[in-house]
């Protein structure tokens, strides 16, 4: 199930509207009961219901998918000093560089 803020990030795409340039113009919280909006301040935007955000569902699991396959790519990949020297040593050593970010591709594969 996707997080409120998730399907409040794909509302305000689908109404052409940019969520980085509205985080200041809505809030979310949980007081304990599950989370809500506790203000919404978008010009131009109603606020939406809970209907219209359930209709943003699919969209925004596979987005928080997608951001979690990513973030454990990076996490895994080799550092930057690594894939530096590997670059410059080249040979072996750029070969097993790029067989090990080959194997985290292939561990964290796109959907």
């Amino acid at each position: 199930m996707s997080t409120l803020n998730s399907k409040v990030k794909k509302y305000l795409e689908a109404n052409s509207k940019v969520y980085l340039d509205e985080l200041n113009n809505f809030v979310l919280r949980n007081d304990g009961s599950g989370d809500y909006i506790k203000s919404w301040n978008v010009s131009g935007l109603t606020e939406p219901t809970e209907e219209q955000l359930a209709t943003y569902e699919d969209e925004a699991n596979a987005e928080e998918a997608l951001n979690t396959i990513l973030g454990n790519r990076l996490n895994e990949y080799p550092n930057h000093n690594d894939c530096i020297h590997a670059l410059l040593d080249g040979g072996d050593t750029l070969t097993d560089l790029q067989a090990k970010r080959t194997a985290v591709k292939d561990k964290y594969p796109k959907p």
